[in-house]
Formats: C-alpha cells, structure tokens, sequence
C-alpha cells in the first residue's frame, strides 16, 4: 500500500497562475503595463509543438500579451538571431524563449546567449547563472523547472533545508546544476550524481531529497529511495505500453514510481508533477521580467 503523499504539481501550478494573473491586472491597472512573453520554435519536434501550446494558452490565461515566431526547421542562423535582435528591441515584449532543442544546424549556446539578460526568462544566460550560482537567487531569473521543484519541496519541507542531504540525479545546465544552487542557497548539503557516478544507489539511499532528472525511464528504484524521503521526478519520458493488442506510448517519469510511493514521504507523480509547474514559473519570470 502506497505511503507517499502526492505532490500534485497541477494543482500547485493552478493556484499559482491564478495569483499571477491578480498581479498581472494590478500592474496594467496602476501602470499600464502588459508583460509581454515571445516564444521562438524551430521545426516540427511533437513534443515543442505540446509545450510551446500549452506555455501560449497558460499565457493568454494570466493576461499576457503573448506571441509565436515558428519558424521552418531549416532556418539558417543569421534568421534566428535577427529574429532574436528584433524581440530584444521590442518594448511589447519582456520575456524571450527559445524552444529546446534545436535543429543541430543551429548553435543552441550562441542562440540562447543572444537574448537580453533581462529578458532571459528561462534563466538560461550566462548572466543569470552566474547571479544563481552566487546565491543571486532575488535578481537572477531562475531556470523554470528547478525553480518549480523548489516550490514543491518548500511546501513540504519548509523554505530551511539546514541538516538534510540533497541528491541530484543527473548534472544538466537546464536542471542539475542549477538545482543544486538553489538547494544550497536553502543550507542543503547537495551531491550531484551522473553518468560516472560510482555506485549511485548507495548515494541515493543517504537522500532525504532525492530529484530525478537523468531523462532515463524508471532508472531510480524502490530500494534506491532513503526511507521517508521527498522524491521529485523530472522525467519525462514515453515508454511503449500495449494495451488490449493496442501499442501506444506512455509518460512515465525517472524513477519507478509504484515502488518509490512505497518508501518515499512524497512523490511527484509523472505526468501532473514538476511539468505544470516549469510553465507557471515561466510565467512568473515573465511578470517580474514586466515588472523590472
């Protein structure tokens, strides 16, 4: 019998995107401001064509003023960043982002850094990163899923992580390295496991918090997770079910759920988990990108 409490990300994301768009009226009612969100996506990939839809619709919802550039997926270079020159010089808009990945044809490095600091929403210049990375967590714009994480661990742990051990499976500049600055800068003792990671399960098991981002299905299991622990689950990934003859896909995240439910204080579930919470944290970085 599962004893985990479920974090429900869907939820949390709900009640956050309603007090942004509160917000987002009070600052076009005392200053006439609309924040602005521009989405860049290249090509056809299914699962961008999901996020960008579902990141424009949760836009509209908060009140912003919100636009798509689509763009062929062999579009050279030098278009993507005029593209981007344009939007950094567009008073309407305040917040930029560029859907990952990108064609291999594109410098993925060369096009995120070509964006505003300032208008680096999903916190991915080298700008914010050093501000994160010097526990500059009130002016920097913080990448969208740690920050989410960090959200649902606050609500179950407190905003002081004094004393606990924090394990982050998987070292990516998106989400591993800057989760491990936030817990940090919440006074976690933090160990950042990967790929070349000797014996991960006996580093697993010292978690209190355990967060899952290595994008490997069900890799983390029951008896990899510390009794009691809170286990976040980043992965997203489809796994082939087959269903009454039927083959279809499933999302399922990184960590074995039903067994980890068994062991674990609180879990995400995957999906309803950390993914609704990535796009209300884009939408707030926006609003303070307005606001700024």
């Amino acid at each position: 019998m599962p004893t985990a409490t479920l974090i429900d990300g869907k939820a949390r994301a709900a009640a956050l995107t309603h007090s942004i768009s509160k917000e987002t009226a009070a600052l076009h009612a005392d200053k006439g401001i609309v924040p602005g969100l521009a989405v860049v996506i290249v090509g056809e990939d299914p699962a961008s064509q999901v996020y960008v839809r579902n990141k424009q619709r949760t836009a509209e919802k908060c009140g912003f003023y919100s636009v798509q550039h689509a763009l062929a997926a062999d579009t050279s270079q030098d278009k993507v960043l005029r593209l981007i020159d344009e939007l950094n010089a567009n008073p309407a808009v305040h917040g930029i982002l560029v859907q990952l990945p990108l064609p291999q044809h594109l410098d993925e490095q060369l096009v995120t850094q070509a964006i505003l600091p300032q208008k680096d929403v999903d916190g991915f210049h080298f700008i914010n990163i050093g501000k994160l990375t010097a526990g500059d967590t009130e002016r920097a714009f913080v990448p969208c899923t740690p920050a989410g994480c960090m959200l649902l661990i606050e609500d179950q742990i407190g905003k002081d992580l004094s004393g606990l051990d924090a394990v982050v499976v998987g070292r990516s500049n998106i989400v591993g390295k800057p989760m491990a600055s936030l817990l940090l800068a919440a006074n976690a003792t933090v160990t950042i496991c990967h790929s070349r990671t000797k014996d991960l399960a006996e580093v697993t098991r010292r978690a209190d918090i355990l967060i899952a981002a290595v994008g490997r299905a069900n890799m983390i299991r029951g008896d990899w997770v510390k009794p009691g622990a809170v286990v976040i689950d980043v992965g997203i990934n489809r796994v082939p079910v087959e269903n009454g003859g039927e083959k279809r896909s499933k999302l399922t995240g990184d960590v074995a759920f039903a067994e980890a439910s068994e062991v674990a204080s609180a879990i995400t579930p995957v999906p309803g988990g950390v993914g609704p919470m990535t796009i209300a944290l884009l939408m707030a970085n926006t609003l303070k990108a307005a606001r700024a």
